[in-house]
């Protein structure tokens, strides 16, 4: 796990790299979609935390220019607090899921994550669970493919692409997100690891757990105010979140919500 590449981020804890062994787990192939959500919400009447906040956080290059003026984030911009945004609504109330069925469901917390898994009689993925399956075969490299990020200028992931924030040039094929199974699957059979949306794991954030992680698998801290997050996004551009790696990493509290998070679910080997 992790990485001593120093290009890395010392502050997201992702040193020291080290070796973890891990019992047998099963993973789901791809992301949980919005068709899948849409079942989970109809059967169970689950609101999430977007939806009682009545707001959510979407990314301003999605919003139309004649769009009403919303509050920032001041080390971020580019995110933009739009009352009625949620997994149904993903740019706000203008907008909704009807074409998007199959791509990864996003506005869902943590704690909306895990309503989920419960319902399914799954769990999320500890954090070396997810970077075992996002590592694949290979065992090594920062992505699920080896090093190269676009190798032989193949595009394997949906990342930003152009000038950040400014505009993504949609190079790799997407704007936004994109369906689950849009890119080859890696060595275990499982799409977009990296790139899409974000990805919530079971475990507390410490960025020193690192240098005093169990050896045998290892969950994360007994307790924390983040979650951890997983594989980047849609968003990550290497100029300021090269995070679209496996050996990356990334937090977020478990009440928040953005349209670039999403999960996927996880269980105990059968």
């Amino acid at each position: 796990m992790g990485t001593d590449d120093p290009s890395g981020y010392t502050s997201d804890g992702e040193a020291p790299a080290h070796l973890v062994e891990l019992g047998h787990f099963s993973i789901a192939a791809h992301a949980v979609t919005n068709a899948e959500f849409a079942e989970f919400i109809a059967t169970t009447g689950q609101v999430t935390s977007a939806e009682q906040f009545g707001n959510s956080f979407v990314f301003g290059g999605q919003l139309p220019h004649d769009f009403p003026p919303t509050r920032g984030l001041a080390a971020a911009p580019w995110w933009r607090q739009v009352d009625g945004a949620d997994w149904r609504h993903p740019e706000g109330p203008h907008s909704d899921i009807s074409t998007r069925s199959d791509h990864p469901v996003v506005h869902v917390s943590w704690i909306d994550a895990v309503a989920y898994c419960n319902w399914r009689g799954a769990r999320l993925p500890t954090e070396a669970e997810w970077e075992r399956a996002a590592r694949g075969a290979l065992g090594e490299g920062h992505y699920p493919w080896g090093d190269g990020r676009e190798p032989g200028g193949r595009h394997l992931m949906n990342v930003f692409q152009g000038e950040f924030p400014g505009g993504d040039t949609g190079a790799d094929g997407w704007i936004g997100t994109c369906p689950v199974r849009s890119y080859p699957a890696n060595s275990f059979g499982l799409f977009e690891m990296t790139g899409n949306v974000w990805e919530w794991c079971a475990d507390w954030h410490d960025p020193a757990y690192y240098s005093r992680s169990p050896r045998s698998d290892p969950t994360g801290p007994e307790e924390g105010e983040a979650r951890v997050m997983r594989g980047g996004s849609y968003l990550c551009h290497e100029s300021y979140c090269w995070r679209y790696r496996v050996d990356a990493r990334s937090s977020n509290t478990p009440d928040s919500a953005t349209g670039n998070l999403g999960f996927r679910i996880a269980a105990a080997w059968q």
